[in-house]
């Protein structure tokens, strides 16, 4: 039986930081679940940096279904969660539900790999507290606030908790990951 991990997203999540990470570990032989507020088709976005923008631009990016809501995930099923970043986070900390499914993956000390404005969701579990951490370099101060120490690098490894700046550091994120992932699994 393939070990399962699951990827927790909804609409205006990044592209990239759902897909990449979801298709690198289907490659790796794992079985990859996402969940969502609820069963349906998920509507991704694109972030792009463009000359004369002082921030990110969004663009309408892919399109998938979620395998599950999150009120139908057993975090015990799972050996590890993927938090992908874009502007799903601000307001998916706000679900009683995914609140639930990453409490327990951090008291479990599974592995969980973060990035972008994905650790906004891990801040509302008080998950950050005392932790190394990188994210959107914009989030350094929420990072603190939430009793982190915020690094400006491509990745950050403290203990089972993986964290990467935006999609530009997939590679490094991934390798990071999936080498935690051989080590507790």
């Amino acid at each position: 039986m393939m070990a399962k991990i699951l990827i927790v997203t909804g609409d205006a999540a990044e592209s990239l930081e759902v897909m990449y990470p979801y298709q690198r570990l289907l490659e790796e032989g794992y079985e990859v679940h996402m969940a969502a507020p609820a069963r349906k088709q998920l509507r991704f976005v694109v972030h792009d940096f463009e000359p004369g923008y002082d921030t990110y631009t969004e663009k309408p990016g892919y399109s998938w279904p979620a395998d599950l809501a999150f009120s139908e995930v057993d975090p015990g099923d799972y050996i590890a969660v993927v938090i992908p970043g874009g502007r799903a986070p601000e307001y998916l900390r706000n679900d009683p539900e995914l609140r639930k499914i990453l409490k327990s993956f951090f008291d479990a000390d599974k592995p969980v790999a973060q990035i972008c404005h994905g650790p906004l969701l891990t801040a509302a579990i008080g998950g950050l507290e005392g932790r190394r951490v990188t994210a959107y370099p914009a989030l350094e101060l929420d990072m603190q606030a939430a009793g982190a120490s915020f690094q400006d690098t491509e990745v950050v490894v403290d203990g089972t908790l993986v964290s990467s700046r935006v999609w530009p550091d997939h590679p490094t994120w991934m390798r990071e990951f999936l080498k935690l992932l051989r080590a507790t699994g």
